[in-house]
């Protein structure tokens, strides 16, 4: 019984480290889906090349108040590809807490990207 519970958790933890390589590969994609818009986020790819993506994620979360960064992508009108909206995809979600989700939506809750969309 212990060798199956021991492969139970490393089956769980390499869909774990599969998922996280997923994510950071979202992230390094909404990078490039921003230079679309003419914008560069430099900081956002050097934090993600620096932390991973989930790091990236929850040191961008933890901040006091969002990002100028998801700013300019509302103004560009490309909140589809922001952090906050990759993170709130439900194959992401497993990846944070229920206090970094309820963050991601309420920052973009506030610029109104579920009244305007069909999330």
């Amino acid at each position: 019984m212990t060798s199956s519970i021991g492969w139970g958790r490393t089956r769980k933890g390499r869909r774990s480290e599969l998922l996280e390589k997923e994510f950071e590969a979202a992230m390094l994609d909404t990078y490039e889906q921003a230079k679309r818009f003419k914008y560069y986020p430099i900081y956002f790819l050097r934090m993600v090349q620096e932390h991973g993506g989930v790091g990236a994620a929850k040191r961008l979360l933890a901040a006091q108040s969002a990002q100028q960064g998801l700013f300019t992508l509302w103004e560009l009108g490309g909140l589809d590809f922001s952090m906050e909206a990759l993170l709130l995809q439900e194959k992401f979600q497993p990846l944070f807490s229920e206090a970094e989700l309820a963050e991601a939506h309420q920052r973009l809750d506030k610029l109104g990207y579920f009244k305007t969309s069909k999330r």
